[in-house]
């Protein structure tokens, strides 16, 4: 896929790539501290590479072959082999075998695998395996992980994985457990639950939340309905086989000028061959771009029937918590449960009933 092909050209293109791929052997000089100003100023000297340390202190930037405690650097940490316990740097840490522990840079931590709490600035990059937590300010790479992914922009695993994502943007990865982004979402296969502000892409995800939800093993409809208020719109159901996301757009016919917007999440509660009963949860807004509005939350039970595989025609009621500029129009709601008039406006809780008919796709 696309994001992977952008996962393997960003690391290529990172300066710690050849690093990476340069791992030597588990190091033959052991020291027990390893102090210095920058490679090969310090206790080590030039042959810094061929030690392990358990401690290690650099006012810029340390290279050494291991590290088995604390390891801290003003700059950066070149580490290349394994590295065990804590690894800290203002700018940079990077190691060239397998990690064990904390990695803490300011800007960013590059690992060949890793089972450890890693926390950048900008991005975590693991190659291979990793198991553990990412918490990075924009973006956390991994190869095959199973853990926690947090970042400010976006998170991708590239090949198999099993574990959570949450981002403010996006999330991509062959197999997870959660993901949870302000955008979109992009997975293969999700157990858990895939959480979107726009768009959930997936190969097979039962539960998807958001207001489209492109599953693969999934379906996708489109209805004309009609409520108590004579709002009339076309919608778009989207998702998995058990959660969708509702986008619908229309107008009503009491008052032409006005425009509906509606979105939502829905449930299948039953799923038979020839019988559906789905739970709804909609906002509904009227507009006329102007002076006049109308917002409604509903939560609406449908049952389905299905006349075949294509077509079906649901009806059901609705409870709906209504609150409208009186100007928009008196009539537009249902059954009174409850209502509050003032001069300006109008807050309720109403009894009403959709019903339409729906094509899937």
């Amino acid at each position: 896929m696309k994001i992977a092909f952008i996962f393997r050209s960003l690391l290529c293109t990172l300066p710690f790539h050849s690093f990476l791929l340069s791992a030597q052997e588990q190091p033959s000089k052991t020291s027990v501290a390893h102090i210095g100003l920058i490679y090969p100023l310090s206790s080590n000297g030039r042959l810094a590479a061929q030690y392990t340390n358990s401690f290690s202190l650099h006012a810029l930037v340390g290279v050494s072959g291991a590290e088995t405690g604390v390891a801290l650097a003003g700059v950066g940490l070149n580490i290349r082999s394994q590295a065990k316990g804590l690894q800290m740097a203002g700018v940079y840490t990077q190691t060239a075998g397998p990690v064990l522990g904390t990695q803490l840079a300011g800007v960013a931590n590059v690992a060949h695998s890793a089972k450890a709490l890693q926390m950048a600035g900008v991005a975590n990059v693991v190659a291979q395996d990793y198991k553990g937590v990412q918490m990075a300010g924009v973006v956390n790479l991994a190869g095959k992980s199973a853990g926690l992914q947090m970042a400010g922009v976006g998170n991708i695993s590239r090949d198999h994985s099993q574990q959570t994502q949450i981002s403010g943007v996006f999330n991509r990865a062959d197999h997870a457990a959660n993901q949870i982004s302000g955008l979109v979402n992009v997975a293969r296969n999700v157990r858990g639950i895939q959480l979107a502000g726009l768009i959930n892409i997936a190969d097979t995800s039962d539960y998807p939340i958001a207001l489209l939800n492109l599953v693969k093993s999934g379906e996708k409809s489109l209805s004309v309905s009609s409520d108590e208020t004579l709002s009339t719109l076309l919608t778009f159901r989207s998702g998995g086989r058990v959660l969708y996301g509702i986008l619908g757009l229309g107008f009503n016919l009491q008052a032409a000028s006005l425009v509906a917007f509606e979105g939502g999440l829905g449930a299948h509660l039953i799923d038979q061959p020839h019988f559906r009963l789905n739970l709804e949860m909609a906002s509904l807004s009227l507009t006329n771009f102007k002076n006049r509005e109308y917002y409604r939350y509903a939560i609406r039970l449908l049952p389905t029937l299905r006349f075949n595989e294509r077509w079906e025609i649901f009806a059901g009621p609705s409870l709906n918590q209504v609150n409208f500029k009186n100007e928009t129009g008196p009539d537009l709601h249902g059954l009174r449960v409850w209502e509050k008039v003032s001069s300006k406006q109008t807050h309720g809780l109403y009894l009403g009933l959709t019903g339409g008919l729906q094509f899937r796709l």
